[in-house]
């Protein structure tokens, strides 16, 4: 291959991982846009704690089952629709929100969000990262679409507030907001039209054919227990992170930090370790560890250590900003292990061509905490006020690192045989 062949494949490669990496920083901001404005959402649309709340558990379960259908979808079309379409109709949905419809068409809404963005999506941009880069180089490209991912998430969130600001901080500045999500994400999917190219199963012509090749795809994903060693490997990373938000509400309840400063450190614990966990776990699992399995291994090692030991610290005479820094170190870990947790397909030698399937599974096995350790750690909280629900949210995420680090051997000790 020439110089300037070469160079012009590259091109391609990384302008395809751009509009990934774009997709994957706007898509859910109308889905998840209670993360931003849920005060508004109450304020705008008349909602209750309980409706929002419904609102997601509905949608989570279309979300759930959606990740199901994926696994048929994801090889059966390509992604060069797959990933417009989604994007495109998650704006179109955004837009029908910027009416601030009644209740009932705000499930449809977000049930439509949830099927876009997960069903259709997610699953899809999975297995188009992995395919884009080779083996060496899984931990770079995940670590990498982390990176990006937090970079947008945190420059468009703070334009949307930009927005709603100048616009009165009134009904007209909320609608302004979701507008603005919605025509960049449908911008953006017409941008992934063009710089994403078809699958290799687009080009069997006859339909029944392309539903014979997703549905043996689907089916050997299934019966690969591989495949769902990876997924529970995931489980367990998810699992850990679903608890790290909960550090916010600690510093504010235990040591009474200001809410500026609690929002600060929200925006940190959210986007910012995303940017930084991102590139560090992609270089560390590829360069020094050279397996995503071992390095997330180690991670689960050590967060459970440093979680055990966060427990036994003396809050209520301790510093706040040492407090600080010690939640924001811990919730960089597992941001690392994150970053990279779907990285281990390529060391357990998915085929590429079920790829989509394996991605889908992993994604709905791997996802499924979020539709229940909320509430978990919710009613732990709710049940033991202070520092003991603190202490005992904290153990439960040291408790699940701990079977992350029994998964992720099991993984590791897979991994070897088939180098073997």
């Amino acid at each position: 291959m020439t110089t300037k062949a070469s160079g012009k494949l590259m091109s391609k490669k990384w302008l395809s991982f751009a509009s990934l990496m774009l997709g994957a920083g706007t898509i859910y901001k109308l889905y998840f846009i209670d993360g931003a404005f849920y005060v508004q959402m109450q304020d705008f649309l008349g909602l209750s704690h309980t409706q929002i709340g419904i609102l997601y558990s509905v949608s989570g379960l279309i979300s759930t089952f959606g990740f199901l259908a994926a696994m048929f979808l994801t090889d059966r079309f390509s992604k060069k629709r797959m990933i417009p379409f989604a994007l495109i109709g998650n704006g179109l949905a955004g837009i029908a929100l910027a009416t601030l419809p009644s209740y009932s068409i705000l499930l449809a809404i977000f049930c439509g969000f949830a099927v876009f963005s997960d069903m259709l999506f997610w699953p899809t941009m999975l297995k188009t990262i992995r395919l884009l880069g080779n083996e060496k180089e899984q931990g770079r490209m995940f670590g990498f679409l982390e990176t990006g991912r937090g970079l947008i998430d945190t420059i468009v969130a703070f334009s949307a507030l930009g927005i709603f600001a100048a616009l009165g901080s009134s009904k007209l500045g909320f609608q302004g907001a979701i507008i603005f999500y919605s025509a960049l994400t449908i911008v953006i999917g017409v941008f992934a039209y063009f710089f994403l190219e078809d699958d290799e199963i687009s080009k069997v012509e006859k339909g029944s054919e392309k539903n014979k090749i997703a549905f043996k795809g689907m089916m050997s994903a299934i019966k690969d227990i591989n495949i769902w060693i990876v997924a529970f490997n995931v489980f367990s990373v998810y699992a850990v992170y679903s608890g790290i938000k909960y550090f916010v509400p600690f510093l504010k309840d235990i040591y009474a930090m200001p809410v500026t400063l609690v929002a600060a450190y929200g925006i940190i614990n959210s986007y910012v370790l995303k940017m930084v966990g991102g590139p560090i776990g992609g270089f560390i699992s590829d360069k020094v560890t050279k397996s995503a399995a071992k390095f997330i291994r180690i991670m689960f090692v050590i967060t459970a250590v440093a979680l055990g030991i966060y427990i036994m610290l003396p809050h209520e005479s301790m510093n706040v900003v040492l407090a600080m820094i010690i939640a924001l170190v811990i919730a960089s870990f597992v941001f690392c292990m994150r970053a990279v947790f779907f990285a281990p397909m390529d060391e357990i030698k998915v085929p590429r061509e079920i790829t989509g399937s394996a991605m889908a599974l992993g994604s709905f096995i791997g996802y499924l905490p979020g539709a229940f350790m909320g509430t978990i750690f919710g009613s732990m909280l709710d049940a033991n006020p202070g520092m003991p629900g603190y202490r005992l949210v904290f153990s439960t995420m040291a408790g699940l690192a701990i079977s992350g680090i029994v998964i992720s051997s099991i993984l590791v000790r897979v991994i070897k045989k088939k180098a073997a």
